[in-house]
Order: structure tokens, then C-alpha cells, then sequence
């Protein structure tokens, strides 16, 4: 068999006549004419102003918008608010002086006594009456026996000493014949002082032991709001702070007063400390009345304040705000003092008449310029 020989001028010839054939169907399709460059349309230029265009190198980043308020200063106080109840603070429980019956009980709930006046009695029962005979017995006893000591005494038998004896003997049983004489008449019970009894704890005929309580009475002269202050403000209240009191059986109506008493210790299940308030004027109170009781603790004329807004929490536990100078935000340290009514006094850092920021103030960065929209600093 023949091998055929390809000679290489002749694949020179052909490359370039595939090549040549190439180019003139692209020229003879619209891209260009033999002996000429194609011409290629010119690229779209993008417009900064239409949509979806891209942004140029040179376009400004957009500000952050703020509302911001004008710090300002007003009264403000801080207000206790609690709720109590009347009380009376003189107030008696008279019990039995002895054992007996009750008899001629003469009050009931709500009369009015005078001081040392009789409320009630209490009788009594025959073992008074053998004590007294007892007495007398022992009193004959040793009346007799002084009798025979003076007698030996004055012969000379017996030392004069042991009639000083005798004699001490019988002044101790005259004392006591004296005292069981004083306990078989009834026992009369009177009220200490003037006041309104409350209740009567036991009827006629009644059996009582000895200090048994049998009638409770009050002064109503005495009688306060008493109501309890929370641990984290005990030592905040003090006496002669402004009160203002609402009581359910005057509704509508509001009473003016003062703290008159702070009591010295906390109670040890509630945690609480206890406080008496008094009314400026004169008005009819009843024990157990309820009262809701705001006292101010404390109160400051011209305080500088904010919206609570303005105030930011760090997570170190520092309080800031933002001021708005020259159209940057400038942070400060701030410390603040009352918190009422959603506004908050700052005792340092602000001064009134600064802009500072209440909106859009969560991510902002000392020295920031910022876009003031809204609010009263705009």
C-alpha cells in the first residue's frame, strides 16, 4: 500500500483560505466589510439619577435623623405613694382587778365616758369572805399573844426584845385583816380617761378571772393615718413632710397634713417601716377608715429636665445624652435626680436651653453630624 504525501506549502494554502472564508461571512452578516474595522455601538452611559443606577464615588452618605427637645426647667417633686389606714393612738383595755361576777355593766359601743367614771362592776364570791375570817382569826392570835408577852416582859421572865417581836407579829396581821376586808366589797371599774368606748367584752353575770380585759375604749382625739413605707424609701420620710390624704368615706376629696411620727425600726415580716400622718384640719375620722397617703419626699422648684427618652443607659451602667451643636451630636455624661410623670431631672451635664436628642439616638457616636427633624429644637 502507498502512503500519500501532503506537502506543506499546500497546508499553508489551505489554513488561510478557512480563515479568509471566516472573515468574509462575519463582514457579509453586518460586522464589518472587508479592508474596514467594525464599528461597535457605544456602551450606555449610567445616569446617578434614574433607578437602580449605581452610586457614584462623589454622592454624600445620608445623615441620621433626630428629634431633639429644648431642656427646660420646671417644679418637680418626688411622691411616696402608700396606703394606711386610721388608727387611734390612745387607746385603753381595762380588765378585771379580781375574780367575780360581772355586775351593773353600764356603757355599751360608742357612749362617751368621762375619766373616772363607773363602767361597770364586779362582785365578790365567798372565798373573799373566809379570807377575811382567816384574818381576823390570825389577828385574835396574835393579839392575845402580845398581851402575855407584855405580861412576862414587865415580870422580868423574858427578854425585852421578844416583845418587839410579838408586837411586829401583830401589825402584819392587822394589815391583813385590813386588806381581806378591802377585797369582800365589789370592785368598781372606772374609765381611765375621757374617751369613746369601742367594745364590751363581757355581759352581767358574767364569771371573770382576774386581768381579763372587759371593755375597750379610745380618745378620738388621738386618732391618725398610719400607713407603711417600703424598705427602699425608709430612710427617705421624715417627720413634718407634706401629706395628702383621700379617704374612701370622703370621695372625691382630698385633706392636707403632715408626718408626725416615723416609727424607729422596720417591721421584720414586712420589711416595711411605719409612718403617722395628722390632718390640718379638723374632720370627722372613725378607727379603720381607709386612706391612700402621697407624701413628698422631696421637692425641687427649678429643676433642669428632660424627656426620659434622652436618657441612654450603658451597658457600664453610666447615663449619657446627646446634644445637638452645629449639626453634630455632642454625648455627655449626665446625673440625674427625680423621675416623674416621664420627664427627669438632670443635676449635671445639661443646662437649660440645649437641644438634646429624645429620637434616633440609639446608635449615635460622639461628634456626629446629624439631620434634626421634628421635636422642638428643630
Amino acid at each position: 500500500m502507498m502512503t500519500r504525501q501532503i506537502h506543506p506549502p499546500r497546508v499553508v494554502f489551505i489554513v488561510f483560505m478557512v480563515v479568509f472564508g471566516c472573515w468574509f461571512a462575519r463582514a457579509a452578516q453586518g460586522q464589518g466589510t472587508p479592508g474596514q474595522p467594525s464599528v461597535r455601538p457605544p456602551a450606555a452611559v449610567a445616569n446617578p439619577a434614574e433607578p437602580g443606577a449605581a452610586p457614584s464615588g462623589a454622592a454624600k452618605k445620608a445623615l441620621p435623623l433626630v428629634m431633639t427637645e429644648i431642656v427646660q426647667t420646671q417644679s418637680l417633686s418626688k411622691i411616696l405613694e402608700a396606703t394606711g389606714s386610721v388608727a387611734a393612738t390612745r387607746l385603753a383595755r381595762v380588765a378585771s382587778p379580781g375574780e367575780g361576777p360581772i355586775i351593773d355593766c353600764r356603757v355599751r359601743e360608742g357612749d362617751l365616758v368621762k375619766r373616772g367614771e363607773k363602767v361597770l362592776g364586779i362582785g365578790r364570791n365567798t372565798a373573799a369572805q373566809a379570807l377575811l375570817a382567816a384574818a381576823m382569826a390570825a389577828f385574835k392570835e396574835q393579839e392575845q399573844d402580845l398581851k402575855r408577852v407584855q405580861q412576862l416582859v414587865e415580870s422580868g421572865a423574858i427578854p425585852g426584845a421578844t416583845l418587839d417581836t410579838s408586837r411586829s407579829k401583830f401589825e402584819s396581821a392587822r394589815a391583813q385583816v385590813a386588806k381581806a376586808r378591802e377585797s369582800t366589797g365589789d370592785y368598781s371599774v372606772a374609765a381611765p380617761w375621757d374617751g369613746i368606748v369601742s367594745k364590751v367584752l363581757v355581759r352581767d353575770g358574767d364569771y371573770v378571772a382576774p386581768r381579763t380585759v372587759l371593755v375597750e375604749l379610745f380618745d378620738p382625739h388621738s386618732l391618725v393615718i398610719r400607713f407603711s413605707v417600703p424598705e427602699v424609701q425608709a430612710t427617705e420620710i421624715g417627720e413634718n413632710m407634706a401629706v395628702t390624704a383621700q379617704l374612701d368615706a370622703y370621695p372625691g376629696k382630698s385633706f392636707q397634713g403632715r408626718v408626725r411620727r416615723v416609727y424607729p425600726e422596720l417591721d421584720s415580716r414586712m420589711r416595711t417601716r411605719t409612718a403617722e400622718a395628722i390632718l390640718a384640719d379638723p374632720l370627722e375620722l372613725i378607727p379603720g377608715m381607709f386612706a391612700r397617703i402621697q407624701v413628698t419626699l422631696q421637692s425641687v422648684p427649678e429643676a433642669v429636665t428632660v424627656p426620659s427618652e434622652a436618657v441612654i443607659v450603658t451597658p457600664k451602667g453610666e447615663r449619657i445624652a446627646f446634644v445637638v451643636r452645629e449639626g453634630k451630636a455632642v454625648r455627655r455624661k449626665i446625673e440625674t435626680g427625680i423621675e416623674k410623670d416621664g420627664r427627669i431631672q438632670i443635676v449635671k451635664g445639661l443646662q437649660p436651653g440645649e437641644q438634646v436628642v429624645v429620637a434616633g439616638n440609639e446608635k449615635l457616636k460622639d461628634g456626629a453630624e446629624v439631620q434634626v427633624r421634628g421635636g422642638t429644637g428643630q
